[in-house]
């Protein structure tokens, strides 16, 4: 189930569950006579539905739909009003399916601000018009619920963020995969046809894996990668970003960089690697196909297509050296 899906689901169900409550909360106000309830009932159980029919009516956006926002105020301010101009018994109960949505289905931030804001006069108004024992386990009691129910929201994210990251990061290196090269290459493609800057990619791959897998082994072959990928991120600049590729390949993408930028950068990252003495390993070296993104390049496969290509080229002319295969130059 995908998070929009997930969201759609709880978002529905909690809009129809709190609408069941506050419904037999009118019906049992209407038996017993009390109108303004009953009315107050009636309004809210109306605004609840209105936000489940928003919710189905946008479920392929749920996690920007701002319509929520719209619908949980309505209802707390409602329920404000109806406490500061009402004096009745039980009514501060009418705040619990409230705190509960309010953390379900805005963002964490958002729900906690407009939870205390209800809370704040609700308590308020507990504390002068009862008597200090009822209003202080209803206060305490509101305060509870808030509290477990934001913890159970900020861990259910932590574990969504925790899971997104492992989708898109490779568990050895702690780059981004090749899941996530796809989508973010085209974004970038986009952005430089839309605003003209320029972009290029690099395409890396480390000479003789095979034969320094075989003499270290696997364990020494995944700390390798590692340390390569940790300067690798010494050496890029914010913006660009680093990917690992069928264990020992790379790829790079470097927005607002021309071509003599990436031969540049290319050249630094060969020198750097060449020269350094890598832990239980010694010496190694890198094989770097660079390319910038000419006018005909409109899809990530031409871009990574001449890159690969481009590194390949270096590898033919022997280890340790860069290539850069020119695109069709972008059109002013």
């Amino acid at each position: 189930m995908t998070e929009t899906r997930l969201r759609t689901w709880t978002h529905s169900t909690g809009y129809s569950l709190a609408a069941i409550f506050i419904g037999a909360l009118a019906l049992q106000n209407l038996r017993y006579g009390f109108y303004q309830l009953f009315y107050l009932a009636l309004a809210m159980t109306a605004l609840l539905l209105a936000g489940l029919a928003y919710t189905l009516i946008c479920r392929r956006q749920q996690l920007s739909a701002p319509g929520h926002l719209v619908v949980l105020a309505g209802l707390n301010s409602g329920l404000v009003a109806a406490v500061l101009t009402m004096n009745s018994e039980g009514i501060s109960h009418w705040a619990m399916p409230l705190l509960v949505l309010n953390l379900l289905i805005l963002p964490l931030r958002q729900g906690l601000a407009l939870s205390s804001l209800l809370l704040v006069p609700l308590i308020t108004v507990l504390w002068l018009e009862h008597s200090a024992a009822d209003a202080l386990m209803t206060s305490i009691g509101l305060i509870l619920l808030m509290s477990v129910s934001a913890l159970y929201i900020w861990n259910y994210d932590h574990m969504a963020q925790s899971a997104q990251d492992l989708a898109i990061t490779d568990p050895v290196t702690g780059a981004h995969n090749a899941r996530f090269l796809d989508e973010t290459l085209q974004k970038e493609i986009s952005r430089a046809i839309a605003t003209g800057h320029a972009l290029s990619v690099i395409s890396l791959n480390l000479d003789h894996a095979d034969e320094i897998r075989d003499l270290h082994g696997k364990d020494g072959m995944q700390t390798l990668l590692k340390n390569v990928t940790e300067h690798l991120f010494e050496i890029i600049r914010a913006g660009d970003t680093l990917y690992t590729l069928n264990g020992s390949e790379f790829f790079l993408i470097l927005p607002f960089t021309p071509e003599e930028g990436v031969r540049v950068i290319a050249e630094r990252i060969r020198r750097s690697i060449a020269e350094r003495e890598w832990p239980d390993i010694g010496k190694v070296s890198v094989s770097l196909g660079c390319t910038t993104r000419g006018n005909g390049d409109t899809s990530t496969d031409s871009l990574r297509s001449r890159a690969m290509q481009a590194m390949h080229e270096a590898r033919k002319r022997g280890a340790d050296s860069a290539w850069f295969s020119p695109g069709e130059p972008v059109k002013a």
